[in-house]
């Protein structure tokens, strides 16, 4: 496996992710890597994290592994249009505006995802929301429990791929996404706002996945919009950068291009619409929970030189 050595999109236990930021440093640093960024879903990064008891700057500790520590944010952004999502870096984070965000956020999920795992019983596809979401057993067979307002959508897609709804994780939110009725639509920021909302918190917004999103997006009032003008739209409000580098053959995207062939389209099609490119691999270090095909660290990103070129758009 090729591995890049800058990876700027990973998750940790702050979101979906199965790594504890001090975890997620530390397989960096194993695995090679120079740059890493914690990118959380609709969450502020950890500033500090808990060493040996002991608080410390992550950035600190993640520069005493020879690793480069940049601190993300990726909103989850449309309502009606799934995976749009904007990754914000080098906010300030503690900025009013940012965590009442936070808060809203929260609310929204928590309650959209209470009542999908509602409607997945109903349809005969059981997940109780208390005992298998709310309460759940982790990689080492320990009883866990997570606060409403921590549970991610994947919780829920990797409870159905375990109980045999379907596949993988990956299949159960296709499953879910092509279904009107499954489908529910918790409220997300306007992507214009959370553009809006990371300038104003003096940081960068960059589109990510960009090929997640459907080709031809169709509106609840019968309005269509092809993925090419949607990003222009983002692109023309403030969009700084494009995430090209992306482990597509790993998610649930549904076209027929290569990894290799949206990078090149990406590189070539926005070469002078935006500032830069970046490139991650949405790592969730989802091999802890036995997925078959799981992406690693590095497996997506830019190099370091590349890197060098647009850190001051990102720290």
């Amino acid at each position: 496996m090729k591995r890049y050595e800058c990876d700027l999109h990973c998750h940790t236990v702050r979101s979906d992710g199965n790594d504890t930021p001090a975890e997620l440093i530390d397989n960096a640093a194993k695995a090679g890597m120079r740059v890493i960024a914690i990118t959380d879903h609709d969450i502020q990064p950890p500033v500090y994290i808990e060493v040996d008891g002991k608080q410390i700057e992550s950035v600190v500790y993640a520069r005493g592994k020879d690793i480069e520590l940049v601190l993300g944010y990726e909103f989850s952004c449309d309502t009606y249009v799934d995976d749009v999502h904007i990754l914000g870096y080098g906010l300030d984070w503690d900025n009013i505006n940012l965590k009442e965000e936070v808060e809203r956020a929260k609310k929204s999920k928590s309650e959209a995802y209470r009542e999908l795992c509602y409607i997945l019983t109903k349809k005969g596809m059981p997940v109780d929301y208390e005992n298998e979401i709310l309460k759940y057993i982790d990689e080492n067979g320990e009883i866990k429990f997570r606060d409403p307002d921590e549970v991610q959508r994947k919780h829920i897609f990797e409870m159905m791929a375990k109980k045999g709804y379907a596949s993988t994780w990956k299949d159960a939110k296709i499953l879910v996404r092509d279904d009107p009725e499954l489908n529910i639509r918790r409220k997300k920021i306007n992507p214009f706002d959370a553009i809006d909302l990371i300038k104003m918190c003096g940081g960068t917004a960059v589109l990510a996945h960009p090929f997640l999103i459907d080709e031809v997006i169709s509106y609840p009032d019968g309005s269509n919009l092809t993925r090419r003008e949607y990003i222009e739209r983002l692109i023309n409000h403030g969009l700084s950068g494009i995430e090209a580098s992306y482990t597509y053959s790993k998610t649930s995207y549904k076209g027929k291009y290569t990894n290799a062939q949206i990078e090149e389209f990406i590189k070539t099609e926005y070469k002078d619409r935006v500032k830069f490119f970046t490139g991650g691999s949405d790592y969730h270090a989802d091999a802890k929970k036995g997925v078959a095909n799981p992406r690693y660290i590095g497996e997506a990103g830019i190099s370091f030189e590349e890197y060098e070129k647009i850190r001051e758009f990102l720290a």
